[in-house]
């Protein structure tokens, strides 16, 4: 019994990763990779956008180069906070937080 609890749980770990990757915006979807323009049409102004700096990547071909970093906030919705950081203008993290 013990297995198989394991093996549900190891099946539903890429489901809560998942839940993660997309953001809803009333009837509207945005994923990660999405353009921050693609963001803001969907989904409208944030309550609050912030700059946090910039980052250096390296391309596919190996080259450095610097990124802007950005943090949007959404809500309250419900109760909850939804921040969605950019790097370079593409969504790459999408977090939620009960508001207090």
């Amino acid at each position: 019994m013990h297995k198989l609890g394991y093996l549900l749980v190891m099946l539903c770990l890429p489901l809560a990763a998942e839940a993660s990757s997309t953001y809803r915006c009333g009837s509207a979807l945005v994923s990660k990779t999405a353009p921050s323009a693609e963001v803001l049409s969907k989904c409208g102004e944030p309550a609050s956008r912030d700059f946090i700096g910039y980052k250096e990547v390296v391309d596919t071909y190996g080259f450095r180069n610097e990124v802007s970093v950005e943090e949007w906030v959404y809500g309250p919705k419900s109760g909850m906070y939804h921040f969605l950081r950019f790097e370079g203008g593409r969504l790459i993290e999408i977090r939620s937080k009960r508001g207090s």
